[in-house]
């Protein structure tokens, strides 16, 4: 396995988006420095925050600048202050898309926060990098909220360490991405996202009581959500689901560096090797069928106490949300297996909490297109004024 993945990683890091210094002599030998598994920065000065910016409140403005996402909308890209997992400064960026139509409906415009799956870990996976350009791969899901009269917020929200399938620095710059984005200060404020963006979703959900009570959140709606890291271990890890899950596991280590002391020579070289790439790649690379416990220096290390506190600590469903939530679920989802949502649901309810889960026929990918439409529908609904209340179960 060490060939295959020093010959695999040298390739990778000759292509990086920056130049390494030396990308061989790392494989052979992998630094302890855990800023070398960091993301490639991509040269842009927009994403370097101004000094001293630690000291401005979350969802502070830093810097801004327009860019054309869309035709008929009016586009701008906002750098703010955010806070980590740690409850450290960091600095987010987000995209905010306004129609240019007037809004025709009573009050004012609503706001979604739309979450893509973003599911990587290099920069120019971000939506930051991709909407501008014209590759972003949920567009027409962001038309689709546009075309109701919505403004659109699209937020960087794994933070600048990319950050895949942390929860609560997700949380915190999906919040703060509505605080800097100058549009939701009276407005309704929806919240939507599939797979990852479910992540990113239900943890602004749960974190918005005590972070950003001052944002009116009407209703968050969300699908296929990844809610716990023990779950996701049975279904993917060692399968066809195991490359996405170690690069989870490595954006988890870029909010928790401790996890880096658990990993052995070849988890750190394929840290290396993954540390830039975006969803498609990840994706095929389970075709390698990676068992972590094969990555770790450490016996059953998912049972080491840093991971315990890890997986806990990113658990969704501890924290109840005020908003009403809708999730959708596909019953023949194996590899976020349909547990995780009904946990959620019980335990929110249970807090007291008005969650309503629908469970729908079809796998990850079918149960996104099946979902979507009554999931985006009822958050409509909770955004014009639409009642809605208590805890419900459906199968379809």
């Amino acid at each position: 396995m060490r060939t295959a993945l020093v010959l695999v990683a040298a390739a990778a890091l000759l292509s990086a988006p920056t130049a390494h210094a030396d990308p061989l002599g790392d494989l052979v030998a992998p630094p302890s420095n855990p800023d070398a598994y960091l993301p490639a920065p991509l040269g842009d000065p927009f994403f370097t925050p101004p000094a001293g910016f630690e000291a401005e409140k979350p969802g502070a403005v830093l810097s801004t600048r327009g860019v054309a996402v869309q035709p008929g909308t009016t586009s701008t890209q906002v750098l703010f202050r955010s806070t980590d997992s740690k409850n450290n400064p960091i600095a987010a960026a987000t995209t905010v898309i306004v129609p240019d139509a007037p809004w025709t409906g009573d009050g004012p415009r609503p706001v979604v926060a739309y979450n893509e799956a973003t599911d990587s870990l290099g920069n120019a996976c971000a939506p930051s990098y991709t909407l501008p350009r014209g590759t972003n791969k949920e567009i027409d899901r962001v038309d689709d909220l546009l075309g109701r009269g919505y403004s659109v917020v699209v937020t960087d929200y794994q933070g600048p360490r990319q950050a895949y399938s942390a929860g609560i620095v997700a949380g915190h710059t999906v919040l703060d991405g509505l605080r800097a984005s100058g549009i939701a200060d009276d407005a309704p404020i929806g919240i939507t996202g599939y797979s990852g963006g479910a992540i990113a979703s239900g943890w602004a959900a749960q974190l918005a009581p005590s972070y950003a009570p001052e944002l009116d959140i009407v209703g968050v709606a969300f699908g296929g959500p990844p809610t716990d890291y023990t779950i996701l271990q049975r279904s993917l890890n060692g399968g066809i689901g195991s490359g996405l899950f170690t690069a989870a596991t490595i954006g988890l280590s870029r909010e928790y560096p401790e996890m880096r002391s658990l990993a052995n020579d070849n988890g750190k070289r394929l840290a290396l090797i993954q540390k830039d790439q975006c969803v498609d790649v990840l994706s095929y690379s389970g075709l390698l069928l990676f068992d972590q416990q094969n990555l770790s220096n450490v016996p059953n290390v998912f049972d080491h106490p840093i991971t315990r506190a890890v997986v806990e600590e990113n658990r969704m469903g501890q924290i109840k949300p005020e908003a009403p939530v809708y999730i959708y679920q596909g019953i023949q989802d194996f590899l976020i297996p349909k547990e995780g949502a009904e946990a959620v649901q019980d335990q929110w309810c249970a807090a007291g909490a008005s969650v309503h889960l629908e469970e729908v026929p079809g796998d990850h990918t079918a149960a996104e297109g099946g979902g979507r439409p009554g999931a985006f529908d009822w958050l409509s609904q909770r955004l014009a004024g639409a009642p809605t209340g208590g805890c419900e179960r459906v199968i379809r």
